[in-house]
C-alpha cells in the first residue's frame, strides 16, 4: 500500500484530500495543529499526527523512518488582509514561514527517498493570487507565486527519476481561510454565488494522482464556475 502524507488537514483542502486518498487506497498520515481534529479523521482509518510544519526538528523526526510515496504540501495561513503598507511584520514572516519556508525544508526531507526509489509525487496546493494580482494579498500572493516556481524548478530537478511534481491553483473555495480575518458579513459576499468545494479538489487530486506514472499534471486550475468577488482560495 502506497502512503500519502498531507499538512494542513485539519479542515478543508487538506481534511478532503486525506479522506479522499484514504478511499482510494492510500495509507494516509494526516498532519495538523488541531489534535481534535485529527481524532476524528482517526475513525477513516487515517493516521493523525498533530504537527507544526514550522518546527524544524519536529518535522524531521516525524519523517524519519517514515515511507512516503505522495506528499501534500498544504498547510497554509492566509495573513490580515491589508495595504502592505500597513502590514504587521509578524504576520509577513508568520506567512511566509507557513507557507513557503516550511514548506521547501519538508520537501527536502521527503524527496530523497523518492530519488532513491525512482518514483513519488509531490503536490502543491498553491492559489490563483500566485498567478494574478489582487489588492491588499501582496505578501500572500508572493508565498503563493514562490511555491509556483518551486514546483516548476522542482519538477527540472525530479523529473528524470521518475518522479511527478503537481501545483493546485484553486480559485475561490469555501473553506475556514478567511474565518479569523474577515467578518460574516464578508464571507457572505464572498460565497454569495456557488464556490469551489474542498470536495472538488480532492477528487481532481484522486484523478491527478492515479494517472499511469508516465504522465504528469504539471498544474490544474480549479475556479467557480459564477465568478464573485476577487478573493483567492
Amino acid at each position: 500500500m502506497k502512503t500519502a502524507f498531507v499538512t494542513g488537514a485539519t479542515s478543508g483542502i487538506g481534511r478532503a484530500i486525506a479522506l479522499e486518498l484514504s478511499r482510494a487506497g492510500y495509507e494516509v498520515v494526516a498532519a495538523g495543529r488541531s489534535a481534535a481534529a485529527l481524532q476524528a479523521l482517526a475513525a477513516d482509518g487515517i493516521t493523525p499526527l498533530v504537527l507544526d510544519v514550522t518546527d524544524r526538528n519536529a518535522v524531521r523526526q516525524a519523517l524519519s523512518g517514515l515511507r512516503i510515496d505522495l506528499l501534500v504540501n498544504n498547510a497554509g495561513i492566509m495573513p490580515p488582509l491589508a495595504n502592505f503598507a500597513d502590514a504587521e511584520l509578524a504576520d509577513i514572516d508568520a506567512a511566509i514561514a507557513v507557507n513557503l519556508s516550511a514548506v521547501v525544508a519538508l520537501t527536502r526531507l521527503a524527496v530523497p527517498q523518492m530519488r532513491e526509489r525512482g518514483s513519488g509525487h509531490v503536490i502543491f496546493t498553491g492559489s490563483a493570487a500566485g498567478h494574478a494580482a489582487f489588492p491588499n494579498m501582496a505578501v500572500y500572493s508572493a508565498t503563493k507565486a514562490g511555491i509556483s516556481g518551486f514546483a516548476a524548478a522542482l519538477r527540472a530537478d525530479l523529473a528524470p527519476h521518475g518522479i511527478r511534481v503537481t501545483e493546485i491553483v484553486p480559485g475561490r473555495v469555501e473553506t475556514a481561510l478567511y474565518q479569523h480575518i474577515l467578518d460574516p458579513e464578508a464571507r457572505a459576499a464572498m460565497y454569495a454565488s456557488k464556490s469551489v468545494q474542498p470536495e472538488d479538489v480532492a477528487r481532481m487530486v484522486r484523478a491527478v494522482v492515479e494517472l499511469p506514472e508516465w504522465a504528469d499534471v504539471t498544474r490544474f486550475d480549479i475556479m467557480p464556475t459564477r465568478p464573485a468577488t476577487p478573493v483567492s482560495r
